[in-house]
This record gives C-alpha cells, structure tokens and sequence, in this order.
C-alpha cells in the first residue's frame, strides 16, 4: 500500500489480497443464500466471519459446488478463481462411508455414526478411532480394511457407520 496526497492506492500485491478477500465474501454469501437458505437481510454477519476460515482450495470448491456464480446475492460479480478458469464441473466428496471406498483406497476417519451404542463400543474397542489411518483391502464378501496395525473384518451394514475422510 502507497500513498498519493490523500489517496491510497494498492501495491499490485495488496490488489490480490483484496480480491481474494472480496471472492471469499462474496462465495460465503452465494453459499449461506443459495445452500443454507439465509435471508440475505441476515448475511453479511455471517459471511464476514465465515469469509476468514475459506482458503484457497475451499473457496474453489464451494464456488464449483455453486455452480461458479457471477454475481453474489446483492448482484455485484464475483472475482473468478482457479476453478472458474480451468471450467471445474464437480467437487470430490471429502468424507465418504467405507462402503463408497475401493479396495486400496486410504483415507483417515473422519467420524462414526451409529444409533447402537453396542456397535459404537464395539468399533471403538477393535481401534476404529476418529484420526485413525485407514486402508480397504477387500469389499466383498465382507469388508476388510486396516486400521493401525490390525486388519479388521466386517459386514457392509457396519462399514457403513465408518466415514472416512479420503485422501486426495
């Protein structure tokens, strides 16, 4: 940033910072809009705050998620990302049951979600831990994966309680 008399004008780094700021905030409102139902009386809040945990790579792929939109909710353009230009049409799930995974496929887990709280101390006692790194080995006739050092089997209704958030 520089000045001239009384104006200040932006070094051309400064102009990049500034409009990945704008993009962000401008993507956050799109989302909280478009995706979350938000009145846009009550937006600019929230995407303020929301605008500051978006780096670069998330703000690409909630502005691909959205369909790359031009305008924001108030009508004024949103700069084009990375995305915008390479034409991306689809975002990768992040996070995916254990019956979406390939054998091979890693990941690490991401969450378990069982109504059975018989289930969830089962899993957590064979070391099916959130954090854990996991590998699919097989799919059929049971599922069978590594976590940590144990190979572990199991049918596709309890692999189904075990997201995993997959490695890109």
């Amino acid at each position: 940033m520089f000045t001239e008399g009384e104006a200040v004008r932006l070094t051309a780094e400064g102009q990049k910072l500034a409009r990945n700021v704008v993009r962000r905030h401008r993507l956050a409102e799109r989302l909280l809009v478009d995706l979350l139902d938000v009145g846009r009386e009550d937006i600019e809040g929230p995407a303020c705050r929301f605008e500051h945990v978006l780096n670069q790579g998330v703000d690409d792929r909630i502005c691909t998620l959205l369909g790359h939109p031009p305008t924001c909710p108030h009508g004024k353009l949103i700069p084009r990302g990375r995305c915008c230009e390479e034409g991306r049409s689809s975002v990768n799930r992040l996070v995916t049951p254990l019956t979406d995974m390939r054998a091979g496929q890693r990941g690490s887990i991401a969450y378990l979600r069982t109504s059975e709280k018989r289930r969830l101390r089962k899993l957590l006692a064979m070391g099916v831990l959130p954090g854990q790194e996991v590998e699919v080995i097989q799919r059929f006739p049971a599922f069978v994966f590594d976590v940590g050092r144990t190979q572990i089997a199991v049918d596709s209704e309890i692999a189904s309680d075990i997201y995993v958030r997959l490695r890109e």
